[in-house]
């Protein structure tokens, strides 16, 4: 649940109407004749082939991967609290239509690791994104299609925004998540606020220690709220909570967070791609939006974020009782959306 709404969104009142369209959760509308998504039930997949490990930038990331190695790249980024089986029924899917399908864990995540013990647990916002770039690097992809929800959205986001040549096309649940320090100073209305309790929890020392102790109690509870009509079983629950484990988890999720308060420095060689972000840019690549419509989570409103997408564009609210964790939840919709921006 830790999409960080761009507050502005919350505030302003929006000019331009978003292209919302509604998607049941088998087919799609403007499917490429030649590949269309099969219908899948969640929950079908419960496992990938072996994990592999790359060094790339600051880490050792570890990944899945499915498909023809000389397929199109498409790149899936998960969120918090949540993994890589967000993907485990879409990748197949997307393997069975020729694609080379790429998760990695994030940074505090599953099996990626810091090289040096001495670097900085950073979780702010541009850090991220420079480690998609150098695991795209590491992993010889000059572009890729780039797709995601949660952290895993704001991420594909970045690197549309600054490295829009690396970014063939987007599929970005919730749209358009860029922040800034500086918008986030701004409150915002009562009910917003509470949406963002954990946030401020995360922001004390007693809610460090509380998320340390209770890792797989907590990201439950999230999983609950941000997603109040699926009916996930423990096992698939306990497949992505193993990812919590991560040495690192604690202090790359409670440094993002306060990070995004102010209550955290970043790196000063952030700074720059930071005031990049700061001012919001215009997005150019192929992009289609989703929601899902029972998303729990704090997230815009479609029609805050369309001016944001400056080249074709599409959203698509996806019905069924559709929450926060879309790819999961509605694989074959999720799917179908990459497969489609990427005739756009």
């Amino acid at each position: 649940m830790s999409e960080e709404v761009n507050r502005r969104n919350f505030l302003s009142i929006a000019a331009v109407t978003a292209v919302a369209v509604e998607f049941p959760l088998i087919g799609a509308a403007n499917a490429q004749a030649d590949k269309v998504a099969p219908a899948v039930k969640p929950g079908t997949h419960t496992s990938f082939a072996p994990f592999k490990q790359v060094d790339a930038g600051q880490l050792n990331v570890g990944y899945a991967e499915v498909g023809p190695a000389d397929g199109p790249v498409v790149i899936l980024l998960h969120g918090w609290p949540y993994d890589i089986y967000s993907f485990v029924d879409v990748a197949p899917l997307l393997a069975g239509a020729g694609y080379r399908v790429v998760m990695p864990y994030l940074r505090g995540y599953g099996t990626t690791r810091f090289l040096a013990s001495e670097t900085i647990r950073n979780g702010q916002q541009a850090v991220i994104a420079t480690d998609i770039v150098a695991l795209m690097d590491a992993l010889k992809i000059p572009t890729a299609i780039i797709a995601g929800y949660d952290w895993g959205a704001r991420t594909a986001n970045i690197v549309a925004a600054l490295w829009p040549e690396r970014c063939k096309a987007m599929v970005s649940v919730s749209g358009y998540l860029i922040g800034s320090q500086e918008a986030n100073k701004k409150p915002l209305p009562p009910k917003a606020e509470l949406a963002w309790w954990y946030q401020f929890y995360f922001a004390t020392d007693r809610g460090r220690q509380g998320y340390d102790s209770n890792r797989h109690d907590f990201a439950k509870l999230i999983w609950q709220l941000a997603s109040p009509k699926w009916n996930f079983d423990d096992a698939t629950f306990d497949r992505s909570a193993e990812a919590f484990n991560n040495p690192d988890h604690v202090d790359i999720v409670i440094h993002n967070y306060r990070w995004r308060l102010g209550l955290a420095q970043g790196e000063p060689q952030y700074d720059a791609l930071e005031k990049k972000l700061a001012a919001g840019p215009l997005i150019s690549v192929p992009t289609i939006t989703m929601e899902g419509d029972a998303n729990g989570a704090p997230h815009p409103e479609p029609a805050s974020y369309r001016q944001k997408f400056s080249g074709k564009y599409e959203h698509r609210t996806i019905t069924g009782g559709i929450g926060h964790n879309l790819p999961q939840e509605a694989p074959q919709a999720f799917a179908q959306a990459v497969i489609d921006v990427d005739g756009f």
